[in-house]
């Protein structure tokens, strides 16, 4: 009977195992993530005068960041590209504003980035190494800066800060 129950024990001695290791790698994997949120737009549309706002608060001024822009859209994204303006204000107000341009499409129409039925979502470098000068709250504004006021299959827009992974 002891062996019989012994026997029986190690399928879910082994599960219980492997979960614990998903868990614990699926934890340390998001320990770097410093900041994630995704504005969606309304009727999946972008309009010109709707700009995104994240507030990221910085702890650490010693280890660099890596800054993404995130990205979601559909097939019905008229565009190849997309340029952005991004705006930064540190906690103590000092301001810098970008230009961004992320590629959305390969030349022959192919959509970048992972997709499911018509969506596709894409991660961008917008900065890496970036080292904060000063503790705090930054404010980052994403605008989009194409010369139409409303840019339809644009579903949502975010802002992503990552420890840098060495």
């Amino acid at each position: 009977m002891k062996a019989e129950h012994f026997n029986k024990s190690i399928p879910r001695l082994l599960l219980t195992a492997k979960l614990v290791v998903i868990l614990f790698f699926t934890i340390a994997c998001n320990q770097d993530i410093v900041f994630e949120k995704n504005v969606s737009m309304p009727g999946d549309k972008w309009s010109r005068y709707h700009i995104p706002v994240f507030d990221v608060e910085i702890t650490d001024t010693l280890n660099p960041y890596d800054l993404i822009i995130n990205l979601r859209n559909t097939g019905e994204y008229p565009r190849s590209n997309l340029f952005l303006f991004i705006s930064a204000k540190s906690p103590q107000g000092a301001f810098t504003r970008d230009t961004l341009e992320l590629v959305l499409a390969e030349p022959s129409g192919k959509w970048k980035g992972r997709g499911f039925g018509s969506i596709w979502q894409n991660r961008f470098f917008y900065r890496q190494n970036v080292r904060f000068p000063e503790k705090g709250i930054y404010k980052i504004e994403i605008e989009q800066a194409m010369r139409l006021e409303e840019l339809p299959g644009i579903l949502d827009v975010g802002l992503r800060v990552e420890k840098k992974q060495f």
